[in-house]
């Protein structure tokens, strides 16, 4: 009697789904893993700290003065009676707000501005490009300090120094965007895509802009760390809205009453590791970005 063959159908392959594929990629991508996990603690902190606190306490003369780190006071209180806790707190998310600000205005203007000139080319991307290269090697540390010193301090604001710092941080990712959509534009489906009858603004939202949002996202994190830096540096010199607990204003104010001298350490210690944080998850993050924007680097799942 012949044996019979049996057969069995062959096991479906199932593929990983995207948010498997995701954490794949971030335990292969250290900088940006490393970097996330050290900004979503900071976002944890600002969140859960700004429903614990009193808002008012990060102001002066809401605790006693000069009290060291204690389970009253987490952080201890500074010369003119800011509990430091409430105060780093409050400035985190101040800093947060201007680097978003300024961040998503230079990388809109950049975006749009890049892609204008990239794909209409001639006489506006002549104009565009002429400006950008002009304006590059400006000091912008120096126009900025010139700018805030020229202000009444009751003016600044936290939006006035978001404005500040966004006047000339537009033009690096213009001419990065530039750079992308000039390549981007040689490619064979976006000559498809013409011979189709497709319009321009619809070749750049629907063919181009998809495949540029690496570029954008990285160019998105680089601007709010420059925002942030700048934002920090203006603050250390005085520059800032002195009343306001930024990390930058607290430093500067614990300079000018010798803090270290008469043994206050934590009052300057504290937002200077904030601060070290804080511009050391954004920078890692733009490394990992840059691997995921560049195919030279990127890694192969």
């Amino acid at each position: 009697m012949a044996a019979v063959a049996s057969w069995a159908p062959e096991e479906e392959v199932r593929q990983p789904g995207r948010i498997t594929l995701f954490f794949r990629y971030l335990r292969r991508n250290k900088s940006l893993s490393i970097g996330l996990f050290i900004l979503l603690l900071l976002v944890a902190f600002t969140v859960i700290g700004r429903l614990v606190i009193n808002p008012e306490d990060a102001y002066p003369l809401a605790a006693p003065t000069r009290r060291p780190p204690s389970l009253k006071y987490l952080f201890g209180t500074d010369f003119f009676g800011r509990d430091l806790f409430a105060a780093m707190v409050v400035g985190m998310w101040q800093t947060a707000i201007i680097g978003v600000i300024a961040g998503a205005i230079g990388t809109v203007i950049g975006v749009v501005l890049g892609f204008f000139s990239a794909y209409f080319g001639r006489w506006i991307d002549t104009g565009i490009r002429s400006v950008c290269q002009i304006l590059l090697p400006v000091p912008v540390l120096l126009i900025q300090v010139v700018i805030a010193g020229s202000l009444d301090k009751r003016d600044v604001t936290i939006y006035t120094m978001a404005i500040i710092v966004v006047l000339l941080a537009w033009m690096w990712p213009t001419l990065v965007i530039r750079s992308q959509v000039l390549t981007m534009k040689e490619r064979q489906f976006v000559a498809v895509a013409k011979l189709s009858g497709v319009s321009d603004l619809g070749i750049i939202f629907k063919e181009i802009l998809p495949n540029l949002l690496p570029f954008i996202a990285a160019a998105f994190v680089g601007q709010v760390f420059a925002a942030v830096f700048a934002s920090f540096y203006l603050a250390v010199l005085g520059l800032g809205p002195l009343r306001e607990p930024l990390l930058g204003n607290i430093i500067w104010s614990a300079q000018s009453q010798g803090a270290f001298f008469n043994g206050w350490w934590w009052w300057p210690i504290e937002p200077a590791v904030g601060m070290i944080l804080i511009l050391g998850s954004l920078a890692l993050i733009i490394m990992g970005l840059d691997e995921l924007a560049n195919p030279r680097v990127r890694k192969a799942e």
